[in-house]
C-alpha cells in the first residue's frame, strides 16, 4: 500500500518592523493645517531632526527600504534617512497626509474657534473634512498602505515617513483604540515609532520616540 502523501503547511511570513517616522519640523508646524498644499518644505531644525532621525536609525544596521509620503516636508526627512542607512527614498501614496479640504492652509487659531473643531477632537470617526477626507478613510488609506508594505517586506525592517494624523491613525489600529481616542496620541516631529506586523496581528513596540536607543526595543 502506498504511503499516503502529506501536504507541507507553508511557512507563514515572517514579521515585518516598520518604523513610522513623522516629519521634521517647518515654518507653520503648530501653527497652520498644510495639509496637501505644495511648496512647504522642513524648517533648519527639521533638517537637523532628520538627520538626527538617520543617524538613529542607521545605528541598528538592519533597514531595508525606505518610504515616504509624497510631500515635500516628507521626502526631505527621508532623504537622510534613506543616505545615512545607504538606501534610496521610494515614495508610497498611501501615507500622503489626510485631505483637510477646504481647510488646507488655515491658521490652527482661527479653527480651533470653529464649532466643528470639538468634533474633530472628541469624535474624529464622524467627521469629514469640508470638501476633504474622513478620518476614517484616512485610517483605512494609511492602515492598507502599511500592511501592503509589511507583505513586501517580511521578515525585515523598513521606514515610512509620513504626517502626524496619519501615524496616531495607524498606532491607534494597531493597539485596537478606537479612532474617537486617536487624539490622546502624541506623534512629535522626526518621532519614532514602532509597530511589528505579524500574522496574528499588529504590536505596538515604541511610540513617539525622540530618545538615543532603539536597540532596546524588543525586535525580535
Amino acid at each position: 500500500m502506498a504511503a499516503k502523501s502529506r501536504s507541507k503547511k507553508a511557512a507563514p511570513p515572517k514579521p515585518t518592523l516598520i518604523f513610522l517616522v513623522r516629519h521634521g519640523k517647518t515654518p507653520t508646524t503648530g501653527a497652520k493645517l498644510p495639509g496637501r498644499a505644495k511648496g512647504l518644505h522642513l524648517a533648519e531644525l527639521g533638517v537637523q531632526q532628520a538627520t538626527r532621525a538617520g543617524e538613529r536609525l542607521a545605528a541598528l544596521d538592519r533597514v531595508k527600504a525606505v518610504y515616504a509620503s509624497p510631500m515635500e516636508r516628507t521626502q526631505e526627512t527621508a532623504a537622510p534617512i534613506a543616505r545615512l542607512c545607504k538606501l534610496r527614498v521610494r515614495t508610497e501614496p498611501g501615507l500622503i497626509e489626510a485631505d483637510f479640504g477646504k481647510w488646507t492652509g488655515r491658521n490652527l487659531a482661527d479653527l480651533r474657534k470653529l464649532p466643528e473643531w470639538k468634533k474633530v477632537q472628541k469624535y474624529p470617526s464622524g467627521f469629514r473634512f469640508p470638501g476633504g477626507e474622513s478620518f476614517a478613510e484616512m485610517q483605512t488609506r494609511m492602515v492598507d498602505s502599511l500592511h501592503g508594505l509589511a507583505a513586501k517586506h517580511p521578515g525585515e525592517a523598513i521606514v515610512a515617513v509620513s504626517h502626524a494624523d496619519t501615524i496616531k491613525a495607524a498606532i491607534a489600529h494597531a493597539m485596537g483604540t478606537h479612532l474617537d481616542l486617536f487624539q490622546r496620541i502624541v506623534v512629535s516631529p522626526c518621532s519614532i515609532s514602532a509597530i511589528l506586523y505579524g500574522e496574528t496581528g499588529p504590536a505596538v513596540l515604541t511610540v513617539n520616540s525622540t530618545g538615543d536607543d532603539l536597540n532596546a526595543l524588543a525586535l525580535s
